[in-house]
């Protein structure tokens, strides 16, 4: 299904009539925004009982950061941090996506009601997530990094930033569906912020449109990035969230309809908003 734009019309399960926001636990110590502040499974699991009142669509669990500079977590880790959010988020009825590069937690997250996986290495992290996906009936966001997290900001480099990350990802999504992963369980992240500099970032979000042409939903994860500090007065990443809602609202005009993000409720005001003004008409829900 698409919309009128020509763009896919949903993804696991959630029209994209509207832009959908996917809300960010970090079951973890050291991400770069939050690290921290929800490693407990209770605190993980009452923050995504919140984001779903704020608004939230989907709830994305992770175990292990991503962040520039960040030490790999072993898997049994991982699992034991994220299982339980999971199974608790998706009992409430959440749909709920785990952050992961590893099969092994794939599987297990899988098995605890996820029902997306959202892999920073589009499935290349490990050499079974392709077959976990496979044997699977659950979606996938497919992201482009420039090398792994630990050493990705160190120098990256591109010809035509644009270009390479789409090529990239027009590859991913094919070795999906060889692999019987139909496209329409696929949506793809360029990754910003993933071995990208400010003016990498900023090629990518002034030419989403060449996005189009996968034929996949497309989701960007602008949220309290590092780009928004350097373009403005190097706020720290809680300061970042009038640059974080705008940089959203500036990339819906271009197909974006999945955002992942730290302030669901910031968020869901903003798009509510940005589509009465679009629409023309009233959007509002009188509150009881």
């Amino acid at each position: 299904m698409k919309d009128e734009a020509g763009m896919p019309g949903s993804f696991a399960g959630l029209s994209l009539a509207r832009p959908r926001v996917m809300g960010i636990i970090n079951v973890t110590p050291d991400s770069f925004s939050d690290g921290g502040e929800a490693l407990a499974a209770d605190d993980a699991i009452g923050r995504g009982r919140q984001m779903l009142a704020d608004g939230a669509d989907i709830l994305d669990v992770g175990g292990e950061s991503t962040r520039p500079g960040a030490e790999p977590v072993d898997t049994a880790t991982e699992i034991a941090r994220v299982v339980p959010v999971i199974e608790a988020l998706a009992r409430a009825g959440a749909l709920v996506s785990v952050d992961t590069r590893h099969a092994p937690v794939m599987r297990a997250a899988i098995a605890a009601g996820a029902r997306v996986v959202n892999d920073v290495t589009a499935l290349t992290g490990d050499p079974d997530s392709l077959a976990v996906l496979a044997a699977s009936d659950v979606s996938v966001v497919l992201m482009h990094m420039q090398g792994e997290p630990g050493t990705m900001q160190d120098d990256p480099r591109y010809d035509d930033t644009a270009q390479e990350v789409f090529d990239y990802l027009k590859g991913r999504v094919a070795a999906c569906e060889r692999a019987g992963i139909a496209r329409a369980r696929i949506a793809v992240d360029p990754g910003i912020g993933f071995g990208k500099t400010v003016d990498h970032n900023l090629d990518i979000l002034s030419r989403l449109d060449l996005y189009r042409d996968l034929g996949c939903p497309l989701l960007v994860g602008l949220s309290r990035k590092s780009f928004i500090a350097r373009l403005s007065r190097g706020e720290p990443p809680k300061g970042r969230l009038a640059g974080s809602i705008a940089a959203a609202l500036a990339t819906l005009d271009k197909g974006v309809r999945l955002f992942r993000v730290h302030d669901v409720g910031e968020t869901v005001q903003a798009f509510s908003v940005w589509q009465a003004i679009a629409a023309g008409r009233s959007q509002r829900v009188e509150n009881k």
